[in-house]
């Protein structure tokens, strides 16, 4: 019998991104349904009545929430199909380190960036954020990917937020290929090389007109 997967989501979401990703990578089929936030489906909100949020996925009736638990879920029910994940166990736990810095600071800190209106906030924002790119950055070395030779689950939980990297860049006046040259290389690498990547990833400039659109909403 084949797995019923449908995927909660809404196409912006960099988290959404991930699952997709994922899913790719290993080849499997899925539903994705759009969720519309001002009027959550009922599926959603029984799914995930904790945090009522996307993406969620639901594999054979079960609901699996948070983004980096469906990633691992996901990795962890198909082993076979493109790890994600090192078998190693140290290799692991850092991969599990690095996935939840970029939980921790990317979104926070971005949104930062894209909201402000050249106050302090959004100074001290750009600066936060292009370190914490930097530690990535050092992180990445001289590796093609976090994953080694292949995209690995940082590379998962990282990617999908550099499509609002032209976002980021054209509110806060800055470049990130300024400040990070190899992590941009690194960003194109995975969507010039990768299906699963490349298909995932909005166009940035739908994504700039996505963010444009919720700060004019905000204004009202």
């Amino acid at each position: 019998m084949n797995d019923e997967l449908i995927l909660l989501d809404c196409w912006a979401s960099s988290y959404g991104m991930r699952v997709k990703i994922a899913l790719a990578e290993k080849g499997l089929e899925y539903e994705c349904r759009e969720e519309n936030f001002q009027e959550k489906s009922h599926l959603l909100l029984k799914s995930n009545p904790i945090h009522k949020t996307i993406p969620v996925l639901v594999h054979n009736g079960n609901p699996i929430c948070e983004s980096l638990n469906i990633v691992r879920y996901i990795d962890e029910f198909w082993p076979h199909k493109s790890p994600l994940l090192p078998s190693d166990p140290y290799k692991r736990s850092q991969n599990l380190f690095w996935a939840d810095y970029i939980d921790k600071k990317i979104y926070s800190i971005g949104k930062r960036v894209w909201r402000g209106k050249g106050d302090e906030d959004q100074e001290i924002a750009k600066r936060e954020f292009i370190e914490c790119l930097k530690k990535l950055e050092d992180e990445l070395g001289n590796k093609p990917y976090f994953g080694g030779e292949n995209v690995g689950f940082v590379d998962v939980a990282l990617v999908p937020f550099t499509s609002w990297f032209y976002t980021y860049e054209a509110r806060g006046n800055f470049s990130i290929e300024a400040e990070c040259p190899k992590l941009v290389s690194w960003a194109n690498r995975c969507i010039r090389d990768n299906e699963s990547v490349a298909k995932a990833l909005p166009h940035p400039r739908k994504i700039y007109d996505f963010a444009l659109n919720l700060l004019s909403n905000d204004s009202k």
